[in-house]
């Protein structure tokens, strides 16, 4: 089995890279590598090593400088999965691909299922949202939709928080945007799965979308509140503790890009389809800030 993954250095990218080792022979790649712009390489370097598999943890993710940086986001977000979807196609082999919750406008009320219509409100989610629909013209597709994504490594906002508390002395933190915040190692493992279930069913036929975030939900003061909390019990020292963060609402904070105030991710879908149990956020959290504290 030789599996083609492309984004080895970010935070989905590493976590799948060491998990999808047990799997058979993984060939992954960065920018520096493989250059995302550079699609005759892509393709080139697809025919060259010819996957069983190909999944693409790679992605223009910086929200904000997106709105200006449209065309590279498209390049990355969009045209690059088109191509690794039509060479998939034409090696008749599967290919797993990751999106966001950015593809919704955030106004539901409840959780978004994936048949839920999309309608992004920025132009990260409007690529995001362009390459899934370049990705499903491969009839052999998973998209993975998933949300507030946190890792030991890279930039995420549980390991600004961290930063943040041995910095500052109070925080005002947006409380009125919610979601799930999930792990990479957590999206490592739901992706193992899909890959050993795949493998291993003659004539798979759940192709398709889903979603993957962990359970129960929050917002973004409460999470941060719980980092905080957390970090302290486990012995980091710090300048301020949760009591000094003050919740605020979005109006209160702006940002370039519009942030979605219900980012909640339904994943009724997957747990069937796949047989999955997944994780609650804070056992996660917790897992990777000790991570984090030890590595410090």
């Amino acid at each position: 089995m030789k599996i083609f993954l492309m984004g080895k250095d970010g935070q989905v990218g590493f976590a799948l890279h060491k998990k999808l080792a047990s799997l058979g022979e993984v060939i992954a790649t960065n920018r520096n590598e493989l250059n995302l712009e550079n699609f005759d390489a892509i393709r080139a370097f697809i025919e060259k090593i010819n996957p069983d598999i190909i999944i693409n943890a790679a992605a223009y993710t910086d929200v904000d400088k997106a709105e200006t940086e449209t065309e590279l986001a498209r390049k990355l977000n969009t045209e690059a999965p088109k191509v690794l979807a039509e060479k998939a196609s034409q090696f008749d082999i599967p290919m797993i691909h990751f999106s966001t919750d950015y593809v919704f406008d955030g106004l539901k009320n409840e959780s978004y299922v994936e048949t839920d219509k999309a309608n992004p409100q920025t132009a990260y989610g409007k690529t995001k949202w362009e390459g899934e629909e370049a990705v499903r013209n491969h009839k052999k597709h998973i998209i993975l939709r998933t949300s507030w994504v946190f890792s030991s490594r890279g930039q995420n906002f549980l390991k600004t928080i961290l930063k943040l508390i041995q910095e500052k002395s109070s925080l005002n933190i947006v409380s009125d945007q919610k979601g799930a915040p999930t792990s990479a190692d957590a999206i490592a493992e739901v992706t193992y799965k899909i890959v050993k279930t795949i493998l291993n069913t003659p004539n798979f036929k759940d192709f398709g979308t889903y979603h993957a975030a962990l359970k129960d939900e929050a917002n973004w003061y409460e999470y941060a509140c719980f980092v905080t909390d957390e970090a302290i019990s486990l012995g980091l020292k710090t300048t301020m503790t949760s009591q000094d963060i003050k919740a605020i609402s979005s109006d209160a904070y702006p940002t370039v890009a519009k942030r979605p105030i219900n980012s909640r991710l339904d994943t009724t879908k997957i747990k069937k389809t796949f047989m999955l149990e997944l994780p609650d956020w804070k056992a996660e959290v917790a897992a990777v800030i000790k991570l984090a504290l030890i590595n410090a």
